[in-house]
């Protein structure tokens, strides 16, 4: 009876990565968190069940059968995604792809991978075909140590390993919460911060089950998986306090099982769902590398009936895995030597490949028809910001002194954004040096600038007034066409409202640059910016001042759009102080169309700037020095 209705949370639970990962459902990545709470609730009930029977562990009997269990598909589909992404990848990215095939065979890519900064949710930026391997190593790991852990605490009674399991749970929890917020890449791979999550499975095996008769408990449980799959997000801070909404709501689905209402029996109990939930495991393992394989080799996005043909093609694989391979090894009678044997032969070939496959990389790029070639290596490389602490992680709001090129110059550029904004530091140094600039850098890890208007003067020195035609370059965003003619018209850019869209900003109290204005998190203006930034018209926040006069004492009348990243050209005093109209330099260029997150390209942000200067975006002073 059992078994039915956790068969079909586990089809739910592949179901729901499949179609998280394929960009249809924002929280659908709780399926993981569904399968630790039934993978504890299912493994610690078979371990209590065989110590209480024979007062004794097995342990090379449990090692063997999940050996068996795993092993097989898990080798099977990482063969065959390094030998696919060996031929359809470009031979750059080889190197990541060895590596990460490396790190998923040895059972390590949880740890190898937060090491490395492969953010989970922000697979677009990491997409390897071997990242969702994480949660089969903390499942392993976990393997590993529980059944010793338990072992050891039976000694004592089943009290004591009450007592045990609770504490784990409780401190597992407490380090997964304080860890989403200081390291939420760590928070999210690490064993010691999920184990809570297979601890609140193992828990329900000691819930007498008089506590679990409400018949408003499974719709309670649904609830909470239906508003997790739907509310939850990328943006998500997760595990944390948040993830205990579907752990707990699947706790309670397993925990009422013998009370579950018809329609979900029916549900879960038809020969699908038990289909899927047969097939959940090799589904997983295919699920990623069948979407993320093709976007990677036609260097796009998939289109919606792409992504449902990969979808419905991650079911065949499945299934034929499933048929010949894993059921198949899993119920063959093998004997452990031969089992061991398996395990480490697969394991050290697996590694070799790895380490074969990254050999293999080039990071000589051609141009076909001709004789260009160039070292994508360097262009590959994080901007210095990364390593000296400049570039703000995830979940800090402190941005220390970072100060560039010519310090003592009077003129200023301020590279301020997110990593978008941070691939442009190489290019902006050199650019400082050369050009005998100050670069001061103000960027943090997915934390985008807001949307909002920005004032300029009416003599501006890139008046819109004396352009023509089509001044704008194709990719830069927003009304500008409806703006250009307004300008021209005379007429005001009345209802052009800012849209919020950050929650993240850079503490104030700490930023050594006072002219740098910051925002709260609800968008408001935290402090009033300095005179020379309320100059340079730079704002980060919703809240964008009206009715200001300029050094000369004009109003500004227009307004244009400043979006995602910014670069901004200024020139900023410590002082504060008004300086001559002649010396005011501001110029916006936008990088948000750029679709090379935290890599730098020199000759992007030079052609870029070449457009501008063309279409008379930029000052003449600026022109005539860069």
């Amino acid at each position: 009876m059992r078994i039915l209705q956790i068969q079909g949370l586990r089809a739910l639970a592949a179901l729901l990565v499949t179609i998280f990962h394929a960009k249809m459902m924002p929280g659908g990545f709780i399926g993981v968190d569904i399968f630790y709470v039934i993978s504890g609730y299912l493994i610690t009930g078979l371990i209590l069940r065989e110590i209480e029977k024979t007062g004794r562990l097995d342990l090379n009997a449990f090692y063997q059968r999940r050996i068996k269990r795993l092993l097989p598909t898990s080798v099977f589909v990482l063969f065959v995604t390094a030998i696919i992404g060996f031929f359809v990848l470009p031979a750059i990215t080889r190197d990541a792809l060895g590596r990460d095939l490396f790190a998923a065979a040895a059972y390590i890519s949880n740890y190898l991978f937060a090491w490395w900064e492969n953010d989970y949710q922000n697979l677009n930026a990491t997409p390897s075909p071997f990242i969702h391997y994480w949660s089969l190593a903390v499942e392993e790991q976990f393997y590993v140590v529980w059944p010793i852990f338990i072992l050891f605490l039976s000694r004592f009674g089943r009290r004591a390993i009450l007592n045990g399991v609770a504490i784990v749970t409780g401190l597992s929890l407490l380090l997964s919460i304080y860890l989403t917020q200081v390291a939420p890449i760590w928070a999210f791979y690490s064993l010691p911060t999920r184990a809570w999550e297979l601890g609140v499975g193992a828990l329900l095996l000691f819930i007498p089950e008089k506590y679990l008769r409400n018949r408003y408990f499974p719709w309670l449980g649904a609830i909470g998986i239906v508003y997790s799959s739907i509310n939850f997000n990328e943006s998500t801070a997760f595990p944390g306090a948040i993830a205990l909404i579907p752990v707990l709501a699947t706790a309670i689905l397993i925990g009422t099982i013998p009370i579950w209402p018809r329609f979900f029996n029916d549900l879960s109990n038809n020969p699908l769902s038990q289909w899927l939930g047969a097939i959940s495991y090799p589904l997983y393992l295919w699920h990623w590398p069948a979407l993320v394989l093709p976007s990677s080799a036609l260097g796009r996005p998939l289109r919606l009936r792409e992504r449902v043909f990969c979808i419905l093609l991650t079911v065949v694989l499945a299934h034929l895995t499933s048929k010949f391979i894993e059921q198949p090894i899993r119920h063959k009678k093998i004997s452990g030597k031969k089992v061991y044997l398996l395990f480490v032969g697969t394991t050290v070939t697996s590694l070799i490949a790895g380490l074969l496959i990254s050999a293999t990389a080039s990071s000589m790029i051609s141009v076909k028809g001709t004789d260009y070639k160039f070292n994508l290596t360097k262009v590959m490389e994080k901007p210095a910001v990364y390593g000296d602490g400049c570039h703000v992680n995830y979940g800090e709001t402190k941005s220390g002194y970072c100060t560039y090129g010519v310090k003592t110059s009077k003129k200023t550029i301020v590279l301020y954004g997110d990593s978008h904004a941070a691939q442009w530091f190489p290019a902006l140094e050199k650019l400082a040096l050369e050009k005998g600039y100050k670069l001061v850098s103000l960027t943090k890890s997915a934390c985008p600038s807001v949307d909002v208007p920005r004032e300029v003067t009416t003599a501006a020195p890139w008046a819109m007034a004396s352009m023509t035609g089509n001044p704008y370059p194709s990719k830069i965003e927003g009304n500008a066409k409806t703006e250009h003619a307004s300008y021209k018209a005379g007429k005001s850019f009345a209802g052009t409202k800012p849209v919020n869209r950050t929650s993240c900003a850079v503490d104030g109290a700490s930023s050594p640059h006072p002219a740098i204005p910051t925002t709260t998190s609800g968008g408001a203006s935290r402090s009033e910016p300095s005179a020379s930034m309320r100059r340079a018209r730079f704002f980060r926040g919703s809240s964008v001042p009206t009715n200001k006069t300029n050094c000369s004492g004009k109003s500004y009348v227009a307004r244009t759009r400043v979006r995602s990243s910014l670069v901004m050209f200024c020139a900023l005093t410590p002082s504060g102080t008004c300086r001559k109209r002649s010396e005011l330099k501001p110029a916006v260029t936008q990088s948000s169309s750029v679709a090379c997150d935290e890599h730098s390209t020199m000759s992007a942000l030079f052609s870029m700037m070449s457009r501008l200067r063309r279409n008379t975006l930029l000052p003449r002073a600026v022109k005539k020095s860069g």
